[in-house]
């Protein structure tokens, strides 16, 4: 049986479920391997002016046939409109494997958090994997997690 080539140029690269997957920022050769995986759509949290953003990103991603979703959340701005259409996007993609990245894998394993605690119910110890595998939330994104779980976005 062959083996399946899995992506190892991007930082802090975790399987959440068998369906979600999240990392830092792709390389070329990560995105090849993503139609091997299985995987259906990516969604970048980086903006695109991010110091290590991938040019043409976009292109590489769907010349492979696999759906992409760019939500540009600022580094010491996140937004809880931002947060809603990661939800919605998820939602979107339901019953399909789906790569989330950002330049580090900060952004996106703090919205995976928020995602884990406020649509799938998980405590927060189960809801941490894989940010405090990453990182521990510096004082923007502490508060913007509380906002968060405090606020009336759709449960």
């Amino acid at each position: 049986m062959s083996k399946i080539n899995t992506p190892t140029d991007a930082e802090n690269i975790h399987q959440v479920f068998d369906w979600l997957w999240t990392s830092g920022q792709l390389s070329e050769d990560d995105i090849a391997c993503l139609p091997a995986l299985g995987i259906e759509a990516v969604i970048n949290l980086a903006p695109p002016t991010s110091s290590n953003a991938l040019p043409g990103e976009a292109e590489l991603i769907t010349l492979q046939g696999i759906a992409y979703v760019q939500i540009p959340v600022a580094w010491e701005q996140p937004e809880l409109r931002q947060l809603d259409q990661f939800f919605g996007v998820l939602k979107a993609f339901e019953g399909r494997k789906v790569w989330v990245h950002c330049a580090k894998n900060m952004r996106v394993s703090a919205f995976v958090y928020l995602y884990r605690r406020m649509r799938l119910g998980d405590n927060k110890e189960d809801a941490a994997f894989p940010m405090r595998e990453v990182w521990v939330p510096n004082e923007t994104w502490q508060a913007f997690i509380r906002r968060a779980l405090e606020s009336k976005l759709p449960r």
